[in-house]
C-alpha cells in the first residue's frame, strides 16, 4: 500500500517575525494561527505557511499556492497596495500565475487555470524576463 501524503506547509526563513507577520497580514490577507519571536504559523483559507527567524533554510524560497481565480486575487492585492513582482500571465503548463515577493525575498507564485489569453512573460529569480514561443521554447527578453 502506498503512503498517503498530507498537506504541505512550507517553512520560510525571515529576518524579523513581527515585520513578516505584518506583511503577510496587511499585504496578503493571511492571519496568524500561533507564534512567538522565532516561529509562527500563518494561513489564509487552506494555504498555510510557517515563518522562522534565522533558522531552517537559507532564505529566498519560492512557493506555489493554487487558487480558483488569480485575477481576482490580483485585484484584491492591488487594492491593498501590495507590490506585485509580476502580474498575472498564462503559461504553457496550463496555469495563469502572478508573483509576489515578501520583504525577505521569498517569492509566492499564486496560480489558477489558464485563460484564453496568449502566453505572457516569465520573471526568473534575478528579475530577468523570458518569453515563450511555441516550437522555440524560452528566450530572454531584451
Amino acid at each position: 500500500m502506498a503512503a498517503f501524503l498530507g498537506r504541505t506547509t512550507p517553512i520560510l526563513r525571515v529576518a524579523d517575525i513581527n515585520g513578516a507577520l505584518r506583511f503577510y497580514s496587511d499585504a496578503l490577507g493571511f492571519h496568524t494561527h500561533w507564534g512567538d519571536s522565532l516561529f509562527a504559523s500563518i494561513g489564509r483559507d487552506e494555504a498555510v505557511l510557517m515563518l522562522t527567524a534565522g533558522d531552517q533554510g537559507a532564505g529566498r524560497a519560492w512557493v506555489y499556492i493554487g487558487l480558483a481565480d488569480v485575477d481576482a486575487l490580483h485585484t484584491e492585492l492591488m487594492g491593498r497596495g501590495t507590490a506585485i513582482r509580476h502580474g498575472p500571465c498564462n503559461y504553457p503548463w496550463g496555469a495563469r500565475e502572478m508573483q509576489v515577493a515578501d520583504p525577505d525575498g521569498n517569492v509566492l507564485r499564486f496560480g489558477s487555470d489558464a485563460t484564453d489569453e496568449p502566453y505572457g512573460s516569465w520573471m526568473d529569480e534575478d528579475g530577468t524576463l523570458w518569453r515563450y514561443a511555441e516550437g522555440q521554447g524560452w528566450t530572454r527578453m531584451a
